[in-house]
């Protein structure tokens, strides 16, 4: 896809990967809805990347995401990508999940994007096409102590777009999944931590260095370009997926 002068959406867009994103799709000419509950720091990326719209939301509330959609289209009059960027971690044993924050996340990492997808699909479909792209995790590609809940809300994200992908071919509507690793954000620190055991983060010691949030949105934009179903941050993490179908 040629990114110049498409209207591409992108949640999460105030910090980490998705600001990383927003600022790679500018040079890349796109016209850009930058979405964040952090209405601040949106309006200074609005600032730093002319043309961009700021529409602060939480993608855990759908009437949010209902609203974003329709300032969106009432703005620049089309939506040709979507981005779904926004999430939080949790690491918690299976045993001490705590029913209400799964729940918390579940609505932020997995129905926030299935219910922006749902809003854009009909517009993509009317306009003759477009691109989703789900930021799911290389964590929904292992088993590791204290992540079964994250990393069960991330698998469920990569099958719901992937089985997107199958229903809308016919519509010229390609959906991708990009599976990042350790990225250098405040991801971590953001993440909600219940009853880890001393010496239990989850993860243990990290095989390769982590990557930086820019390394991931050019995964992002490699993902719309070729329209790849699954886009991995590296090789290994492909070979983890062929192993855990």
């Amino acid at each position: 896809m040629d990114l110049q002068d498409r209207v591409v959406i992108v949640t999460g867009a105030s910090s980490g990967i998705g600001l990383a994103t927003a600022r790679l799709l500018a040079k890349q000419g796109t016209k850009l809805a930058l979405v964040s509950r952090s209405k601040g720091k949106l309006e200074q990326l609005s600032v730093e990347l002319p043309g961009s719209l700021a529409v602060p939301a939480d993608v855990t509330r759908i009437c949010d995401i209902e609203s974003m959609i329709r300032r969106t289209m009432e703005h620049f009059g089309r939506i040709d990508v979507l981005i779904n960027c926004a999430g939080q971690g949790y690491d918690a044993p299976v045993e001490k999940t705590n029913v209400d924050t799964f729940h918390h996340i579940f609505d932020l990492d997995v129905v926030g994007p299935l219910v922006a997808m749902k809003q854009v699909i009909p517009i993509m479909r009317k306009q003759g096409g477009g691109t989703i792209v789900n930021i799911s995790s290389g964590t929904a590609l292992m088993y590791l102590p204290n992540n079964g809940a994250y990393s069960a809300l991330k698998r469920a994200l990569a099958n719901i777009s992937l089985t997107a992908r199958e229903e809308l071919k016919k519509d010229d509507i390609v959906v991708s999944v990009v599976y990042p690793y350790i990225t250098l954000t405040d991801f971590e620190k953001n993440t909600i931590k219940d009853a880890i055991p001393e010496g239990g983060e989850q993860g243990g010691s990290v095989p390769f260095p982590a990557d930086t949030a820019e390394y991931v949105a050019q995964k992002i934009l490699k993902g719309i370009e070729s329209g790849e179903a699954e886009i991995f941050a590296h090789d290994w993490m492909k070979k983890r997926a062929d192993a855990n179908p």
